[in-house]
């Protein structure tokens, strides 16, 4: 009999995994939509836009590769196949790590207001900054995510096989040295990097709280400062989640079906979807398209069908 945490794991894997394909790709097409109409993406919109596509692969990938994990364990965890599929994972992971240290970067650049003279330079070439910073995301992902495929060794592995049976077979693991120093890199780093971002956001919206037009609301700079700190901080959290429930599954702190491994695996697996939520819902232009969709097609649904009967 399969395990019950097998079943719910599959279930909500499946269900992440539609979220976030809907959400990221709905999230593209807006974007993109003002480019067919001749705009020019803003760094922002390039920077989600990336994101997005690297979050729907790392989706699929990881909805793949836990299924047939799940499935057959037989070929999954042949070397080839294995490794193949660790890489895979690995690249888009890392990468939304890094596009997400850009995208921190690119709000604070746009709320920040300083006469040093380094920031105005870097505000007025904040087009090309997130560029070669997108770019240089890339770089680092692949030098640090290929060489993976040369640091495997074969180690046994417990697995829950049935509710009161379990079966130990050799599977291919990685090397603890790579793996420690490619997990700093790619996500100790770039976690700290968001961390002071968000910080920074967070300091420039308090030293400014007091920004109010003549009738005293809040300015619309303002106003983007508290969203951009919220919306950073949102994302924040999210990756906190995700970094520690990844680093207890790799160590293997909780046994297989226990109440701990499968809550680590419920945050890896709402990663993707939550993220874009956020940026959705931090975005006024995302905002609106996606509650005037959700609105149409609600309404579409309550349309009665009206059947006629031919005399």
């Amino acid at each position: 009999m399969v395990p019950v945490f097998i079943v719910v794991s599959m279930i909500v894997l499946g269900a992440s995994t539609m979220i976030a394909v809907v959400t990221n790709t709905l999230i593209i097409v807006v974007n993109l939509r003002d480019k067919v109409k001749g705009k020019n993406l803003s760094p922002s919109d390039l920077i989600v836009v990336t994101l997005c596509i690297t979050n729907i692969f790392f989706q699929l990938v990881m909805l793949i590769n836990d299924y047939m994990s799940f499935i057959d364990g037989g070929i999954f965890f042949t070397d080839e196949v294995y490794i193949l599929s660790t890489i895979l994972l690995m690249l888009p992971m890392y990468s939304s790590f890094w596009f997400t240290v850009c995208l921190s970067i690119n709000y604070y650049l746009q709320i920040v207001i300083s006469t040093n003279k380094c920031l105005i330079r870097l505000k007025l070439a904040a087009s090309q900054l997130m560029t070669y910073l997108i770019i240089a995301s890339i770089l680092i992902t692949l030098t640090t995510g290929l060489p993976a495929a040369w640091n495997f060794h074969r180690a046994p592995q417990s697995f829950n096989i049935s509710s009161d049976e379990n079966e130990e077979i050799i599977v291919p693991r990685l090397s603890i040295e790579y793996l420690l120093s490619s997990t700093f890199v790619n996500c100790t780093v770039p976690l700290i990097l968001v961390g002071i971002t968000n910080g920074l956001i967070i300091k420039c919206l308090v030293n400014h709280r007091s920004d109010r037009n003549s009738k005293g609301e809040l300015s619309a700079r303002a106003e983007g400062r508290i969203r951009a700190a919220r919306t950073i901080s949102c994302l924040l959290f999210i990756y906190i989640s995700f970094y520690l429930s990844e680093i207890l599954v790799f160590v293997d702190v909780f046994p297989q079906s226990s109440p701990g491994f499968c809550t680590c695996l419920m945050v890896m697996y709402s990663y993707s979807p939550a993220q874009s939520i956020v940026l959705i819902f931090g975005s006024p232009k995302l905002k609106q398209v996606s509650l005037s969709f959700f609105r149409c097609n609600r309404e579409k649904a309550r349309i009665p069908t009206v059947l006629y009967i031919s005399p």
